[in-house]
């Protein structure tokens, strides 16, 4: 009967040190949602960027994308997020999807302007740039390489032109 007291009295010292421990990661880390006012931008391209994703000043936390969705109108993409109060942008902030690292991983970038008005909750940030596509950046690099022909960059069965020497075939 004692063995039995002892290990529940062990078992809930292990549960309080784990929730404390729980409590002291989530308030330390950025991953809680930031709660502030709400700004939109409009893009061509998201390039993967999702709901949840940080928003970023010079790689600092300082927002959450709450919401994307596609304008009928325009065949944009709207972004909405919310941006800490404590921090004020002026009208001229530009912002920019940004991968994490080649792997994968997308945040939104905002670059504060030098103006001196600030945007207002519900304002719509105007100067924005998508997401690059490495993928497409790879393949037009690899194509202009070639020079637009196959992989020998022409036509294989052309005589070499003036001043070059035949290549041997593979």
């Amino acid at each position: 009967m004692r063995r039995n007291v002892i290990e529940t009295v062990l078992g809930a010292v292990v549960l309080l040190v784990a929730g404390f421990f729980l409590f002291f990661a989530y308030t330390s880390s950025s991953v809680r949602a930031i709660s502030g006012y709400p700004l939109e931008a409009r893009f061509s391209s998201t390039g993967g960027l999702s709901a949840g994703a940080d928003v970023r000043i010079s790689g600092v936390k300082v927002g959450t994308v709450t919401q994307q969705y596609l304008d009928k109108q325009t065949y944009q993409a709207v972004i909405r997020m919310e941006i800490d109060s404590n921090v004020q942008l002026p009208r001229d902030t530009s912002a920019s999807i940004a991968s994490e690292s080649l792997l994968g991983g997308r945040y939104l970038q905002l670059d504060p302007g030098g103006e001196d008005d600030w945007l207002k909750p519900g304002d719509m940030i105007e100067y924005t740039q998508s997401a690059v596509n490495l993928e497409e950046l790879l393949g037009r690099f690899i194509f202009s390489s070639t020079g637009g022909g196959g992989a020998s960059g022409g036509d294989a069965g052309a005589p070499p032109a003036a001043g070059q020497t035949p290549l041997p075939p593979m």
